[in-house]
């Protein structure tokens, strides 16, 4: 039998959940789950320990801007930022300014712009918070405004995590009212006696510019 992978991996390890397509940071088990938090803090998920590795440099790389960019967000205004300041200069002797110089070296190899951009973005908060050091430039910023898209409908989705000792894992799919996927729950539990569920909210959003006072 192949050990499953969270026997291996320390507590705060990030890592790559495939049935969620999303990173997060290992907090420990939870019955047969494994218990990930998202990079940054947040609401704890539970995890198959069969779907989850360490992640990779530019999967952590991408979750940390993603992160980074919340944390910086007010509101629904999303500040975008089109100027192209230089590309930072690494601390000498710093390991942190050499990870992240190093994955930025590897997007450039693989002629990845918004991976090289990411890493550019990382090292210079890096930079900012730990070595005091500011990079100047000269910014023009276009506020956005987010909404919902109205050309598309918005989607509910539950799935069962009761069951066995690897869960059920049974889905509704796709629903366009949260009324039918709560009647596919009850029929569920009816057949199954399962009474645990993981529910799902998605919808498509727009930016809109802002015109400036």
């Amino acid at each position: 039998m192949v050990e499953p992978i969270t026997k291996r991996i320390e507590q705060g390890t990030l890592v790559y959940d495939a049935s969620t397509n999303k990173v997060g940071e290992y907090r420990g088990k939870a019955g047969p789950y494994a218990m990930l938090r998202p990079v940054g803090g947040g609401r704890e998920w539970e995890a198959n320990p069969g779907s989850v590795r360490p992640a990779t440099p530019e999967e952590r790389l991408i979750a940390s801007v993603k992160a980074a960019n919340s944390r910086s967000g007010e509101g629904n205004s999303v500040p975008y930022d089109i100027s192209t300041p230089p590309a930072p200069v690494p601390v000498p002797d710093c390991p942190s300014c050499a990870d992240l110089a190093a994955l930025r070296y590897d997007a450039r190899a693989r002629n990845d712009g918004t991976a090289e951009t990411d890493a550019n973005v990382l090292l210079r908060r890096h930079q900012q918070r730990d070595h005091d050091i500011r990079h100047r430039r000269i910014s023009r910023f276009i506020p956005f405004a987010i909404t919902q898209d109205p050309g598309t409908e918005p989607e509910y989705e539950a799935r069962c995590v009761s069951g066995d000792e690897e869960g059920c894992d049974a889905v509704s799919g796709p629903c366009a009212d949260p009324a039918t996927v709560e009647e596919w729950q009850r029929t569920h539990t009816q057949e199954t006696l399962h009474t645990r569920y993981r529910r799902s909210f998605a919808d498509y959003a727009v930016l809109e510019p802002q015109a400036s006072g």
